[in-house]
């Protein structure tokens, strides 16, 4: 994100832009690429003539927070919304797909006390929601915070899932004092921004207000089990053939690039359709979702 060359080439033909970034663990890397990357393709953004742009930030996220992460993702926010391109900035709650990440062998890790219950939300949901908001004009200028449709705590979603995918796993507590001590002598600080995250969570416990990212982008339908019956699906599903790989990603190329055939129409090149829901394009997904990004 700090070649600028680079993104102005990528940025070339875009209507639109979705920004979802990583950095870690150290507090340069996290204000490098999640406060310095957003706002500079925010920037290059507005030259290039963007349409629209929507990033994901934390429900978290604020000047003061604990976690360098979420200080980064709240400067991001402000230089994102002081930009000239019409902006949608999402705050979700703990997305379901973090609960994998969690299993270590024959354990599910939970790391703290996390005693606060999450309105979980699937990914699949936030696509849907993400490719809503590009075709909503009143989306634009908006912060929105994103919960999923049922409260859980962390531990609680892990026994489900694990219940319903991986049998026989243990949920484990580790404190967080403990998992700092290991970090800092045998880890060698891989795992800094996670635990710096979950103490905040540990604290603070779910924030926002999902009602006005509801009313305008439809409300997350997922439910956990509903979740995990699909990654059970998606686990035992055929396998696509290299020409149906080789179309997906031709699709992903043309999305990127900007070109987009007219609303309503299908093609026989790509497997797909094509939806009101973005004039950026609902493509076809391998996964548990009927919509990708």
């Amino acid at each position: 994100l700090d070649d600028t060359k680079s993104l102005r080439s990528a940025l070339a033909g875009c209507a639109a832009v979705h920004l979802s970034v990583r950095g870690g663990p150290t507090t340069e890397s996290y204000d490098c690429v999640e406060h310095r990357g957003p706002a500079q393709v925010a920037a290059l953004a507005a030259l290039a003539g963007v349409g629209r742009l929507t990033y994901v930030s934390h429900m978290l996220a604020a000047p003061d927070a604990a976690a360098p992460a979420l200080r980064a993702k709240f400067h991001a926010e402000q230089a994102i919304a002081a930009s000239a391109v019409p902006s949608t900035i999402f705050r979700p709650t703990y997305f379901m797909e973090t609960l994998p990440r969690q299993v270590r062998g024959t354990q599910a890790v939970v790391l703290g006390r996390q005693p606060h219950r999450f309105h979980l939300l699937a990914a699949a949901d936030f696509a849907r929601m993400v490719s809503r908001a590009l075709a909503t004009p009143e989306s634009a200028g908006t912060r929105l915070d994103i919960h999923g449709p049922e409260a859980v705590t962390i531990a609680d979603a892990l026994r489900i899932s694990c219940e319903q995918l991986a049998p026989g796993t243990r949920v484990v507590t580790r404190p967080l004092w403990f998992m700092t001590v290991l970090d800092r002598t045998v880890l060698r600080g891989q795992l800094r921004g996670t635990l710096d995250l979950m103490r905040v969570l540990q604290q603070a416990g779910e924030r926002g207000d999902p009602s006005q990212a509801n009313q305008l982008l439809g409300a997350p339908t997922t439910t956990l089990l509903q979740w995990c019956e699909q990654r059970h699906t998606y686990r035992h599903r055929p396998r696509p053939d290299k020409t149906s790989l080789q179309r997906s990603c031709t699709w992903l190329v043309l999305i990127y690039n900007g070109h987009f055939p007219p609303l309503g129409t299908t093609s026989k090149t790509f497997p797909g359709r094509i939806t009101p829901s973005c004039e950026p394009v609902a493509i076809p997904s391998y996964g548990p979702s009927e919509t990708g990004l």
